[in-house]
């Protein structure tokens, strides 16, 4: 086995979790996803597909319905996209390996904006590449915040990727306009191209029906990729279905590519998410209700409880906070899921830029079991 692989960190939060296995009593908040499944009109159209017999290889790139109607859902939020810079992959994170191995090999300096999701530092370490780490850090109020011209100063020409995950998991922090137009000016000069991690935008408490995007700006030549996924805006963990919006001219590599990954994604995929394109106008706002009350509920209940620092997040599911005197994360989610039945993901998971810190999934379909929770982590730190 390659040293690199070797070396890959075992994940964290499935260690916590461990440490909670067979117990029926533990509220589990760990993982990132909704505990709604996902809507009827979905399910119903995958199992018509099923029925139907399509069990069978699809395009590399996508069935054309569905990146037909992926570029037109991305167009409605952002500039236009045509179909010719859409491929469909099995699942976001798919989408994102796929990405960096197109861009990036043994060698080359990607520089990554951290804490974040640990699959995105492991990507480019499998492939060989050096990863150089630029970190968010948080304000006396418990909100991260990114020193623009640290990460400017990081992106050289050396620098082959910048990898940026906002909305951001497990921060919540996310790029402001005026960021967003530095960063791609900076990596225009540089040569660097841009791999933004955007599965979060439409898990958004701000102004208007997505965050902020790169594609709101960015020419069709630039040296941007988006990654998306059908996992959180339409409650699809399971079905790992993802879609990268690449610069024109570049399909034919990236069809490559899925063919030696997965070789397409499964059709009966396909046909739920076309449903859940179809429903999207009247289903994701709801859902966005939905979250919002979660993370108000939630943060608001935990800035009750003493010695926690936390702030609102502006995008994504999570509350991620700090207890007084709890510098080790991971020690201390092992001590609430075995003593308390509180299942919580610890900061260094996602890098040691986080430890001392929790993260806190909202996305709970009855709000009952948020404040369940919250009374066991107040029974925790009253001890």
């Amino acid at each position: 086995m390659r040293k690199a692989i070797e070396d890959l960190p075992g994940s964290l939060i499935r260690e916590v979790a461990n440490a909670g296995l067979g117990r029926s009593d533990v509220l589990a908040f760990w993982f990132g996803e909704s505990d709604e499944v996902t809507p009827l009109a979905v399910r119903e159209a995958a199992a018509a597909s099923l029925m139907a017999g399509e069990t069978f290889y699809s395009h590399n790139l996508g069935l054309p319905a569905l990146r037909e109607g992926l570029a037109a859902y991305t167009s409605a939020l952002h500039r236009p996209v045509g179909v010719d810079r859409i491929a469909v992959t099995s699942a976001g994170v798919t989408a994102l390996m796929i990405a960096m191995q197109m861009l990036a090999g043994a060698g080359d300096e990607v520089v990554v904006v951290v804490p974040v999701w640990p699959n995105l530092t492991a990507q480019p370490a499998i492939l060989g590449a050096n990863v150089k780490r630029v970190a968010l850090a948080p304000r006396a109020d418990g909100a991260w915040g990114l020193d623009l011209q640290a990460l400017l100063d990081a992106v050289t020409p050396a620098t082959r990727v910048l990898l940026v995950n906002a909305p951001n998991n497990p921060t919540g922090w996310t790029l402001t306009r005026a960021e967003q137009r530095a960063i791609l000016e900076h990596c225009r000069t540089t040569g660097t191209w841009i791999v933004a991690d955007e599965v979060y935008e439409r898990v958004w408490f701000g102004p208007g029906n997505a965050a902020p995007s790169f594609l709101d700006i960015a020419e069709p030549a630039d040296r941007l990729v988006v990654a998306q996924s059908f996992s959180k805006t339409f409650l699809m963990t399971g079905w790992r279905l993802g879609w990268l919006v690449l610069p024109p001219g570049h399909l034919d590599g990236v069809g490559k590519l899925i063919e030696f990954n997965s070789s397409c994604a499964p059709v009966f995929v396909q046909r739920g998410a076309l449903a859940a394109l179809a429903i999207e106008a009247e289903f994701v706002p709801g859902l966005v209700d939905r979250l919002r009350g979660g993370r108000d509920l939630l943060v608001s209940g935990l800035r009750q409880l003493p010695g926690v620092r936390v702030v609102l997040p502006q995008g994504g599911m999570y509350a991620f906070f700090q207890v007084q005197g709890q510098a080790d994360s991971l020690a201390y989610a092992k001590h609430l899921v075995t003593a308390h039945g509180l299942g919580l993901a610890p900061g260094a998971a996602f890098g040691p830029e986080a430890e001392g810190w929790l993260r806190w999934c909202f996305a709970a379909q009855d709000p009952a079991r948020l404040s369940r929770g919250l009374a066991r982590l107040g029974g925790a730190i009253d001890l």
